[in-house]
């Protein structure tokens, strides 16, 4: 069974690009491809350069890191597409996550990795916390890539969030 330690190993490893490392520790520990984080509070895990909320699966790193391969990879060992963390937020949300110029951003592989979800049954029109949806994040975050790929999945431009 996969604890704590073993969860933000994996993560961590998925964030610095470790594909080898990531499926070692799955092997290791079949559980992982769907543990959530459990504890009660959010951390920052700064290998990952990002908020971790309790209920992030490994498939929220993936996404989050646009590694398509380990999403595919997590996917095929039981990773839900549709795993929401404590503020709502899917995998899908994670993979328009990153600004243009930050340190994992990359347009090509944003576009590759929100391609997969979608095509793996995650919703461009799901809404987290707030009413939050991955094409509103993709907009905030000035991702055209992703706005453009999220538009071309069928994401509904004209949802509204919380905030109108």
């Amino acid at each position: 069974m996969a604890d704590v330690t073993d969860l933000v190993a994996l993560m961590k490893a998925i964030a610095a690009g470790d594909g080898a490392t990531a499926r070692t520790l799955l092997d290791a520990t079949p559980s992982l491809a769907t543990a959530r984080l459990a504890r009660a509070d959010e951390f920052f895990i700064p290998e990952c350069h990002a908020q971790v909320y309790e209920g992030d699966t490994a498939l929220h790193a993936a996404a989050f890191a646009y590694d398509c391969d380990l999403a595919r990879d997590l996917v095929t060992r039981g990773a839900d597409v549709r795993a929401r963390n404590r503020q709502g937020a899917e995998p899908l949300h994670a993979a328009t996550t990153g600004q243009p110029g930050s340190a994992n951003w990359n347009p090509d592989r944003q576009s590759t990795v929100i391609d997969y979800l979608v095509e793996a049954g995650a919703d461009p029109n799901a809404t987290a916390k707030g009413g939050v949806t991955p094409l509103h994040r993709a907009v905030r975050n000035r991702c055209s890539a992703a706005v453009a790929t999220l538009l071309r999945a069928g994401a509904d431009p004209h949802l509204t969030n919380d905030h109108g």
